[in-house]
């Protein structure tokens, strides 16, 4: 072999000294995620996912906490879409998020709207854009997807039950969904929320709350 081969990548060589290095590298992490305990070794691995899913979520002119908006958006009902609801959901300030959601309603993601009683009350929306922006391919999604159901299920279980501790040991919020809501009536059609005295809409009682409390 050459001298210039031996800075080839393609060349067999080289390409297996990288396969190798690569090979040791993935054995010597999970070795030592298995060494470690339960539960720092999960910590681990859903930051790592975290990460993934993060890198992937610049495309289309987005960066990953724009995306991450728009993914909220499209979850909450129509009492939780202030900068503010947006912003304690992400866990960020209400400044980075002001200023987040004004660069969406730029590129024509998401829609800002202005009660007519109190100019200075915000809400948003998602556009067809941010809605499409929304469902495009993730490479974490279609991971979990091709895992058998009763793992997906039981994996959203240990999850929500981590994130229900984790956010009562912090004081924050659930945000879980309406109609699992302690203040949510199912006697009408839609819902109706006996907190606020409103109606929800049709589909709200799917949508997550800023003023949720677990029932």
């Amino acid at each position: 072999m050459s001298y210039l081969q031996c800075f080839d990548v393609d060349s067999p060589l080289v390409s297996t000294r990288y396969y190798i290095k690569k090979h040791i590298a993935t054995l010597i992490s999970t070795r030592y995620l298995l060494s470690m305990k339960p539960d720092h070794g999960i910590r681990i691995l859903i930051n790592r996912l975290a990460r993934i899913d993060s890198a992937a979520g610049w495309a289309g002119g987005l960066n990953p906490t724009q995306r991450a908006a728009l993914e909220y958006l499209s979850e909450a009902n129509q009492f939780s879409r202030s900068p503010s609801h947006v912003a304690d959901y992400l866990g960020t300030t209400r400044g980075t998020m002001s200023q987040t959601l004004k660069a969406l309603v730029r590129k024509g993601y998401a829609a800002e709207h202005r009660q007519k009683s109190d100019q200075r009350s915000i809400s948003y929306e998602l556009t067809e854009a941010g809605a499409a922006a929304v469902t495009e391919p993730n490479p974490i999604a279609d991971a979990i997807g091709s895992l058998p159901a009763s793992v997906q299920a039981a994996l959203k279980e240990g999850l929500l039950q981590s994130l229900r501790l984790a956010l009562a040991a912090n004081g924050g919020q659930s945000f879980g969904k309406c109609k699992t809501c302690a203040y949510h009536d199912a006697a009408s059609e839609s819902g109706f929320c006996t907190l606020l005295g409103l109606g929800l809409e049709p589909g709200e009682s799917d949508k997550i709350c800023v003023e949720h409390k677990e029932a």
